[in-house]
């Protein structure tokens, strides 16, 4: 049988697209990429793997118990008894030979000599006129930083040298900021090293807060976490080894009512955080300001020079690291010096807070305690002196950085806005607060959204399900809170919703010049808002409750958003979000591993078998894909690069249904309950005769649908595409289910139409099928939103920026293929037009930027 599909041209060569330039100390030439070159790395001489890797375990099984036990968080009789069984069934032909729980402590003490132990300390503080003693355990910061050098398996990665990293934009090359050192400070620090010295920055990140081990709170904890800032994010954010660790436990000085408030005691407590801060800094003093010589793995000498580059925590956290007095301040931000009074104000910009200054108003303080008190009090800092200070580099004002866990989702979203929108709702009534509480539960399901039923009666505590709340509320409180029926509400949403686009712009994960400016020029339009919300709410609303004091620190702090991601990169690199996730393996320890006595002894102790744990887990996996690629042979190597999508196979169907349908059965079943497949077989040969021409399919006759056409459904859509963030590859997974967990679920995309134009899309039915003569294609019946809207545009889409579309009816559904689709979307229903939608474009920060680009 002849093919009529023609064949296909060759690809064109691409210009290089991307230039990298080095720090001048690095001796290394710009570097210029094409786009399939960028963020590669080059292939490197694979080490020998140890053939025994899960020493000093007695057996590879030995090993995999004990990750099980860790994993499981079993305690000593869960053990003993599973210990028992195994043996017992196994009659000895498994490999495990461990015994009992102190057979396995033992075996885990000895694989964890490998690493830093945790050491006990002791601080003395004077306290009216006694010594107050104070329990610190902690793992030197610069072994567990050699620990990660020696590990051969993360050597390759580490990066020393500062970069300025460029992208073509057609017109010229644009400097973008991602990995910590991209940024000016690393670029800075690296320039102030001993020039005659192959000399480098060595950077962490520390993190630190309290958190309830005990269900009810009677017992904390106070972890600092450190990762390596050398390490690429999707390393060092990661889980493994080169993941977070805990490094130390801090002492908490207990609540005192008698005490409490005291400017003593609480001056108590900010030195007894920073002397025992100290225990965790051995050798790190020294080695900053002298460097290390160390042979890194592309043998290279190299002196690493340590630097504190990110104090990452929330806003009671930023206060201690940086000695502030807190809220009530002169000056309640740690990075800047705005007066407490100007805090809501983000059009004005204040000086920048130094080590130096805070360093002369202590040495005042010292001479002159009278007059050193006021200039502390005049700059809102502590007396007390800072153990950063040691560190070379390591300014605490400058390692600080926005949060937006904490500040935004946890904070000016996710309390203040939305309990602002709570407010003027309760004013509204119970029909207001109902007709919004449905428009939240009828929100459209998306797989990285949670989905809430109920909102005016409920909290969270967690920042994340706050961030979505805030996202789902702007859209359901459209249709409540109009400009005629509340003034406020109306007001609020436009305080909303440049929130949102600030949210969306700060957490982008690649940031140019052009996205820079974007955040500065939404800030000038969100403090036009918040001015215009609270003059309303101070001089003319009568509702009670309603906020008209945004003088706190969680207004102001992201007003440093741009100079954070300009300096250390995006925000990614400092948020907290990575670092709360360790919480919750250490209350688990606490409750199901720990007697409740000598508790940081115990849980350090067990985080401690986790690491170990961890590195040969590292070990096995490469021995694993060593036999495993030595067993496929060359047959086995694979050179796609899995970072860059497949443009002629992103997607993948999913969910088939048990057996094809014939095209006929399929009409006759759902077109009486629903239009769009009315005419199902007529419609289809008219596509594929119309349309497939236009996707490079070559024609010769009319092609024939019969009625005994065989289809097969499928429910599930794996949508791969390139973001217009940072150009990788991200994944949407779509449903078109009539009952997806009991409720019917029919996802939205956007889809080329045409080589000119993209459209949203709602997803009817995905199937395969086999045309005659041509092959077997992928096809989807889709209900388009192209229809005109009545009346044009209506005033609410200019105040609050929407993009509104309209659905076709759905007996005008086509069909389109599915290498069309370019990637998932979510759209709102409005429930006072017909048909009308909303495209949210806050659902993650691709679609943002696709339409940014839509309306330009």
């Amino acid at each position: 049988m002849t093919s009529n599909v023609q064949p296909q041209p060759a690809p064109v060569d691409q210009p290089c697209e991307f230039k990298t330039e080095f720090h001048p100390r690095s001796g290394r030439q710009a570097l210029y990429q094409c786009f399939e070159e960028f963020g590669i790395a080059p292939e490197t001489q694979a080490l020998p793997a140890d053939e025994e890797p899960w020493c000093p375990f007695q057996s590879r099984g030995d090993f995999e118990f004990s990750e099980i036990a860790l994993d499981a968080a079993l305690n000593k009789h869960q053990i003993d008894r599973l210990l028992s069984l195994i043996a017992r069934i196994s009659q000895g032909q498994t490999q495990i030979t461990l015994t009992n729980e102190t057979d396995l402590r033992k075996a885990l003490d000895n694989a964890a000599s490998e690493l830093t132990p945790f050491t006990k300390h002791e601080i003395k503080v004077p306290y009216k006129k006694e010594e107050r003693v104070y329990e610190v355990h902690a793992r030197s910061l610069w072994d567990w930083a050699l620990d990660l050098l020696d590990n051969p398996l993360l050597a390759p990665h580490f990066v020393w040298d500062a970069q300025r990293v460029y992208k073509h934009n057609a017109t010229d090359f644009e400097r973008f900021f991602n990995e910590l050192w991209t940024g000016h400070r690393w670029w800075d620090i690296q320039s102030r090293l001993p020039p005659d010295l192959n000399a480098v920055p060595f950077c962490f990140i520390l993190y630190a807060d309290k958190t309830r081990l005990s269900s009810h709170g009677t017992v904390k904890g106070y972890p600092v976490v450190a990762r390596c800032a050398n390490l690429p994010v999707e390393i060092r954010n990661g889980e493994g080894l080169s993941g977070g660790r805990v490094v130390r436990w801090l002492p908490i000085v207990p609540e005192d009512a008698s005490e409490e408030g005291k400017h003593g005691y609480t001056t108590l407590k900010r030195v007894v955080w920073h002397e025992s801060f100290l225990k965790l800094l051995v050798h790190l003093d020294q080695y900053s300001k002298t460097g290390y010589s160390y042979s890194c793995y592309d043998k290279i000498m190299r002196w690493l020079f340590p630097v504190i580059l990110i104090l990452s925590g929330d806003y009671e956290e930023q206060c201690m690291m940086s000695l502030i007095r807190g809220l009530q301040c002169k000056c309640p931000c740690p990075v800047c010096l705005v007066p407490l009074d100007e805090l809501h104000d983000l059009s004005k910009t204040f000086p920048i807070r130094s080590m130096k200054d805070a360093q002369v108003a202590l040495d005042i303080y010292r001479q002159n305690r009278t007059e050193g008190e006021e200039v502390l009090k005049g700059l809102g800092l502590r007396p007390v002196a800072n153990a950063l200070w040691l560190i070379e580099n390591s300014d605490p004002h400058e390692a600080l950085s926005l949060d937006n866990l904490h500040t935004l989702h946890g904070g000016t979203g996710g309390v203040h806005l939305l309990g602002e929108l709570k407010t003027v709702l309760a004013d509204l009534g119970r029909k207001a607060q109902d007709n919004f509480e449905q428009q939240v539960a009828d929100f459209p399901r998306w797989r990285a959204l949670t989905h809430f039923t109920t909102v005016i009666h409920i909290t969270f505590s967690d920042g994340n399900k706050r961030r979505d709340l805030v996202k789902q509320a702007f859209y359901a409180a459209l249709s409540v809170l109009k400009r005629q029926v509340s003034p406020e509400g109306y007001r609020l949403l436009r305080v909303i919703h440049s929130y949102l686009r600030l949210d969306s712009l700060i957490g982008l994960d690649v940031h140019t010049e052009r996205t820079l400016a974007m955040i500065d020029a939404e800030f000038l339009v969100y403090d036009t808002a918040l001015k215009d919300y609270v003059e309303y709410a101070t001089m003319t609303s009568s509702i009670e409750g309603i906020k008209t004091d945004w003088n706190f620190p969680k207004t102001h702090l992201w007003k440093h958003a741009q100079r954070d991601i300009e300096s250390k990169g995006v925000a990614r690199n400092y948020s907290t979000r990575p670092n709360e996730k360790l919480h919750g393996p250490l209350k688990l320890a606490y409750l199901s591993q720990s007697n409740g006595k000598d508790v940081a002894k115990q849980i350090l102790r067990i985080d401690h078998h986790k690491c170990a744990a961890l590195l040969l887990q590292g070990r096995l996996d490469t021995l694993d894909e060593q036999c495993h690629l030595q067993a496929l042979g060359d047959a086995g190597l694979d050179d796609e690069d899995h970072d860059h999508i497949n443009l002629d196979g992103h997607f993948k169907l999913g969910s088939p249904q048990s057996r094809a349908d014939t095209i006929q059965d399929i009409e006759n079943r759902l077109s009486a309950q629903d239009s769009a497949f009315q005419g199902f077989r007529k419609k289809l040969a008219n596509f594929i005769n119309t349309s497939l021409p236009t996707y490079g399919y070559q024609l010769t006759r009319w092609t024939i649908i019969p009625t005994d056409f065989q289809i097969r459904e499928y429910r599930y859509l794996k949508l791969n595409y390139e973001s217009t963030i940072n150009w990788r590859q991200s994944t949407d997974h779509l449903r078109s289910n009539p009952s997806f967990h009991g409720s019917p679920r029919f996802d939205c995309a956007l889809i080329q139409l045409t080589a000119e134009r993209t459209v949203f899309v709602k997803i009817i039915f995905m199937f395969k099928c086999e045309v005659p003569d041509i092959g077997a294609f992928q096809f989807a019946l889709v209900q388009p939103y192209t229809a005109g809207i009545p009346g044009g545009s209506r005033r609410i889409n200019q105040d609050l920026r929407l993009t509104r579309v309209k659905a076709v009816p759905r007996k005008d559904s086509i069909f389109v293929s599915l290498k069309s689709f370019i990637r998932g979307a979510v759209l709102a229903c409005d429930p006072e037009h017909q048909d009308e939608f909303l495209v949210v474009e806050h659902i993650d920060s691709d679609m943002f930027l696709r339409m940014e680009a839509r309306a330009c």
